[in-house]
């Protein structure tokens, strides 16, 4: 039996959770998926899953072998790559999920210059801030902000994303500019409900946080342009992704405060499934993402 077969079948299945959802990716019956992992165990000397009658689980020894099997099939594409097994020209329908505010602003040019120079690839765009299933929802490649946890997905960085506390000149000459988060109003903080203020030890998440909790008044919105707007009309003070605020920053329209309890840099990312076969549409966009923002990216350089 094809080890590189065998290994395949353990993966697609870990990736899936679920030996129908295996079969019918790899276009197979479910029997030889069972077949193929059950051997693969065999193989190694090691139970790689729990099995229940709705889903199976990674076993600690599955949890190791993942990361190995997928290395290993992606060094046998890579060879297979590059001694020209995919000689196709990128084209096809390539679906992306992006967050809003990032899309709005920053992704139009891109996905523009993109076009020229991949006009055979055509582009489905879905703007959604919530955490979108890869693989259920069927995209190539979904755009995520943050501190990404371990997964068997790829995540590769393609910009900085950095976090700043700021008000109108307006709000501070009428409030004064703090020096500690705990000097902050709750009531004038323009809070973004998507952002999880409670995931870091930060002086100021905690603050914010804490702000959040006991809502009593004020603005909350899930969407930050209609924030940063509320701020520069001296409405009160929001914590945003320079993406956003930092034209306004630029123009004078925001100044940040608290400099010093500016929490770790997070990420853009481009996240995706393993694949045998990475699509030649997937593999130059996310190569043309990754060298069009710069580093420090141009919203930073205000």
């Amino acid at each position: 039996m094809n080890r590189l077969e065998t290994m395949k079948a353990f993966v697609t299945v870990a990736e899936l959770g679920s030996f129908t959802k295996a079969a019918e990716k790899l276009a197979t019956s479910n029997q030889l998926v069972s077949k193929y992992v059950s051997q693969f165990e065999a193989q190694l000397g090691v139970r790689l899953f729990n099995r229940t009658t709705r889903r199976v689980h990674l076993t600690q020894e599955g949890e190791q072998c993942l990361q190995h099997a997928i290395h290993i099939l992606e060094r046998v594409d890579d060879m297979q790559n590059h001694f020209g097994q995919i000689q196709n020209a990128p084209k096809g329908l390539l679906r992306i999920s992006s967050p809003v505010s990032f899309s709005t602003l920053h992704l139009a040019p891109l996905i523009r210059d993109f076009k020229k120079q991949y006009p055979e690839v055509s582009i489905n765009l879905e703007l959604s801030d919530r955490k979108v299933d890869v693989i259920e929802e069927g995209f190539d490649v979904v755009l995520r902000i943050g501190h990404l946890k371990s997964s068997s997905l790829i995540a590769k960085k393609i910009a900085s994303v950095r976090l700043v506390l700021c008000a109108a000149p307006s709000y501070l000459e009428t409030y004064g500019a703090p020096t500690h988060p705990e000097e902050l109003n709750p009531s004038h903080f323009l809070r973004y409900s998507y952002l999880d203020y409670a995931a870091s030890e930060n002086p100021l998440m905690k603050v914010l946080h804490a702000s959040s909790q006991n809502y009593q008044s004020g603005l909350a919105a899930n969407n930050g342009e209609i924030l940063m707007a509320a701020a520069i009309a001296g409405e009160g003070y929001i914590f945003q992704p320079t993406f956003i605020v930092g034209e306004a920053l630029k123009q004078g329209k925001l100044k940040t405060i608290l400099n010093d309890f500016a929490p770790e840099t997070m990420g853009l990312y481009a996240v995706y499934p393993h694949r045998k076969l990475l699509a030649p549409k997937l593999r130059v966009f996310i190569d043309f993402m990754s060298d069009y923002f710069g580093e420090p990216p141009y919203w930073d350089q205000y």
